[in-house]
């Protein structure tokens, strides 16, 4: 009998051992998962803000970019402007009435007014 207590014995802890054994395993497994997990997620953290600092500096420099543009375009429209008042100017179409066209100042009576 003292050899079956024995036996017994030895029986429960091995399967004491392996109980443990296969606890351990298990909470490892189970912590290699959450620091994977939390490494990813930092990792998709950190992969965010570059994407979002890239955008960032992109967004500025089409932002500088368009402010140049409206610069240029502000400053054509004012020359545009000059340009189009200097040529519209009364004085200029009526030299070049007189010198392209020949026209004159009109004589009394050849001016009619309708009613």
């Amino acid at each position: 009998m003292a050899s079956a207590a024995g036996a017994r014995a030895r029986k429960n802890s091995t399967a004491k051992r392996e109980r443990v054994a296969r606890s351990t395993r298990a909470s490892r497994r189970q912590m290699l998962f959450m620091t994977g997990a939390l490494a990813g997620g930092l990792i998709a953290l950190v992969l965010i803000h570059v994407w979002l600092r890239l955008q960032v500096v992109h967004t500025g420099y089409v932002l500088a970019t368009t402010s140049k543009l409206q610069s240029r375009l502000e400053q054509e429209n004012r020359e545009l402007k000059i340009e189009l008042a200097t040529l519209t100017s009364p004085e200029r179409l009526e030299s070049l009435a007189r010198q392209r066209l020949g026209l004159r100042t009109p004589e009394k009576g050849q001016v009619i007014v309708l009613p």
